[in-house]
């Protein structure tokens, strides 16, 4: 039997609660209003927004091994950038230069990017070399190996096999024609019916147990919105070239991480240790291992995104990958992440990586030069560190 902490709630909307839980989600919601009226309509085209997810799908991706680094208690990976550059390079060069099978490249570089994952874990998991420390050194020794396989030069794919296993749209037969695509609004619809479904079934078992949980119309009210943007977007998937190769790798890599750390008990060591890591080791858990795997995995997805990245651009020069650790950290903290460990979740991950996408596809379309474009990301980072820093007092 629940205890009083334990039951059902009374179904009052509070309204403070929703606003202090989804602020992020708002804020989205105001830059995209904002830019729509700034850049007259054109931030809505279709073409714009199925090129929003595309090119932030590697922030996406290095945004879901970044949040496990912060989860252990504000750490953050600064070689990722570097880490793209080489296996990167490594692929084109396998791949245009010596004419490799592009399914074997594929394979050598996730183990590369692996192996650079796993030899900064080791110095970080079982060494205890600050992470701050080791993955500065990676950053320069992984740059500069970079450099040395492209000889400094820019190397570019042409490789159809190689660019359509990241970069082609995807064509159902019976749903999709030279002239008309339905498919993004098919798989839109089963997707919204997985929502509700799933939402239905958590509000029955929770019910069941006597546990807490939100009221009908705050569950029911966010279940809504989320499948009327889905569907949105599907529809103005439809309306240019269907669905991304490169989209469904991202979508099923936020699929897969939002599972292991809402989901498992392997999931939940992350949160614990840095929530408290002398606690946790007490506890029994492997604090070692968490730090290991949180960077091998790092390194992993890292290696996922050089390849994502050549076959979006095409090319590789040494210079490929400069800063892109900042967006996947700037994501994770815009998102909810805590600066100080213990706390964020995949799903404000996305919202975070998707506010910067539109903050720079807003200000490209209208004409704003990268110099610009720093500064605001920089001060939308700056406010969202900030509100998390006076929130953590305050509850506190």
């Amino acid at each position: 039997m629940a205890n009083n902490n334990e039951s059902v709630s009374s179904g009052k909307f509070d309204i403070a609660g929703f606003f202090r839980k989804y602020t992020m989600v708002i804020a989205l919601v105001v830059v995209f209003i904002i830019f729509y009226f700034m850049t007259d309509g054109r931030l809505l085209y279709a073409q714009n927004m199925s090129n929003l997810m595309l090119q932030n799908g590697y922030v996406l991706v290095m945004a879901c091994g970044m949040l496990l680094c912060i989860l252990t208690g504000g750490n953050i990976d600064l070689s990722v950038g570097s880490v793209i550059c080489l296996v990167g390079g490594i692929a084109a060069v396998m791949i245009s230069n010596n004419g490799m099978n592009v399914y074997l490249t594929i394979i050598i570089c996730l183990l590369i990017g692996l192996a650079c994952g796993i030899w900064q874990g080791f110095w970080i998991g079982y060494v205890r070399i600050p992470p701050f420390i080791t993955t500065l050194g990676g950053m320069f020794i992984f740059r500069g190996f970079g450099r040395l396989v492209l000889n400094s030069k820019t190397v570019s794919v042409q490789n159809k096999a190689f660019l359509n296993i990241f970069t082609a749209y995807i064509k159902i037969p019976g749903l999709d024609t030279d002239s008309r695509i339905l498919s993004p609004l098919v798989i839109g619809a089963i997707a919204v019916i997985i929502i509700f479904y799933s939402k239905i079934s958590s509000r029955a078992s929770k019910a069941k147990k006597g546990y807490r949980q939100n009221s009908a119309l705050a569950d029911f009210g966010s279940a809504a919105v989320i499948s009327v943007l889905l569907l949105w977007y599907c529809n103005l998937l439809c309306q240019y070239k269907g669905i991304s190769v490169m989209l469904v790798w991202v979508v099923a890599i936020c699929l897969i991480y939002n599972f292991i750390t809402s989901r498992t008990a392997f999931g939940r060591y992350f949160y614990a240790v840095g929530g408290n890591e002398k606690a946790t080791k007490l506890s029994g858990i492997n604090t070692n291992k968490v730090y290991f795997f949180a960077y091998a995995n790092m390194g992993l997805l890292a290696g996922l995104c050089g390849l994502l990245c050549l076959a979006r651009v095409g090319s590789v020069n040494g210079s490929t990958g400069n800063s892109f650790e900042m967006d996947a950290i700037g994501s994770c903290f815009i998102g909810g992440a805590s600066a100080y460990g213990g706390s964020g979740t995949i799903g404000g991950v996305i919202i975070g990586a998707l506010l910067l996408g539109v903050i720079n596809m807003g200000m490209s379309i209208m004409g704003i030069g990268d110099s610009w474009q720093y500064v605001v990301k920089g001060a939308v980072l700056l406010i969202a560190v900030i509100f998390d820093v006076v929130s953590s007092r305050k509850a506190s």
